[in-house]
């Protein structure tokens, strides 16, 4: 029944882990992350953490968590010499749509176990999903940090329903990424990726251009004609090569958005942006922030034809 609800929401690929407290080595990577600064301004990461490490705290008695990955891969880009926009941003909110879909699931299960409880999460709860995610066999943690899905790439949203039935847990992923490959680290605009896994959200585009409020730092790295995150680790991951296209409806981007051109985010006032992007995660970095970075992009007539 399950394999079937995932199936029908959309999920790519989906896993079960028990829910139990995390594996002390994992947290001890997490503090050590957060000790060295690399999560930059975003305090909130520093909340929580007893959540964080035992996510049974998110719902008593909770005995399972259903992992589930979404496909975001475009099947439509933007034209090079546009203002670069990041994959996940293409379409509609990630966390609406995916919050919808699971919580569908969550009813059918409920109407199936009546006494049992569901606790729905995506991204923004405590909890340390790609690692999840890996207990859930859905995949494995990359070189660039992200979650693979073998066979898919990483061009995939993660969302989570914790929840008092006690299904039997998946086999953990045990892949890794090829031995010696390097490409992610070596194509990061920032040098933000290092080689044990870690990035540095200071040196980060994504974190830059979406997180990060006020003037960028004097060191920053330049932006060349990315707007608004960063999708440098994603396309040199030779994993991704074979990745298809998105057929969730919701992710995939309308004309209106695929045309954008520089002058016409130069000249958009408040009422065009909270239209345009009403719906979209492209919001969170506000009028203001897109245009810091429009004003950082390089010249459209650097582009190099094709």
């Amino acid at each position: 029944m399950l394999d079937k609800l995932l199936c029908e929401c959309g999920a790519l690929a989906w896993g079960v882990a028990q829910a139990d407290t995390v594996d002390g080595s994992a947290l001890s990577l997490r503090d050590s992350w957060l000790q060295a600064g690399n999560h930059a301004g975003m305090e909130y990461l520093e909340r929580y953490s007893e959540l964080r490490a035992d996510p049974r705290l998110l719902l008593p008695g909770a005995q399972s968590i259903i992992v589930a990955a979404f496909n975001y891969f475009p099947s439509q880009r933007q034209p090079a010499a546009a203002p670069q926009f990041a994959w996940y941003a293409y379409g509609r909110d990630y966390h609406d749509v995916l919050r919808t879909r699971l919580s569908n699931v969550a009813e059918t299960l409920g109407a199936a176990y009546p006494d049992a409880q569901f606790r729905v999460c995506v991204d923004t709860a405590p909890v340390m999903e790609r690692y999840w995610a890996v207990k859930a066999g859905v995949g494995f943690i990359g070189r660039n940090a992200q979650l693979i899905v073998p066979g898919h790439g990483s061009a995939c949203f993660l969302g989570e329903i914790i929840t008092t039935i006690a299904f039997t847990p998946s086999q953990p992923c045990a892949q890794s990424c090829p031995e010696g490959c390097d490409r992610c680290i070596r194509a990061c605009p920032g040098h933000a990726i290092g080689t044990d896994s870690t990035v540095d959200a200071r040196r980060c585009l994504s974190y830059l251009t979406i997180e990060h409020r006020g003037p960028f730092p004097d060191d920053a790295p330049p932006l060349g004609r990315r707007i608004y995150g960063c999708d440098s680790c994603q396309t040199a991951c030779p994993l991704n090569a074979d990745a298809r296209p998105t057929t969730i409806p919701e992710f995939m981007p309308k004309e209106s958005f695929l045309s954008l051109t520089d002058d016409d985010i130069a000249t958009m006032t408040q009422e065009d942006f909270s239209t345009l992007f009403s719906k979209s995660a492209i919001k969170r970095t506000k009028l203001a922030g897109l245009l810091r970075n429009l004003s950082a992009l390089r010249p459209r007539s650097h582009i190099s034809p094709k």
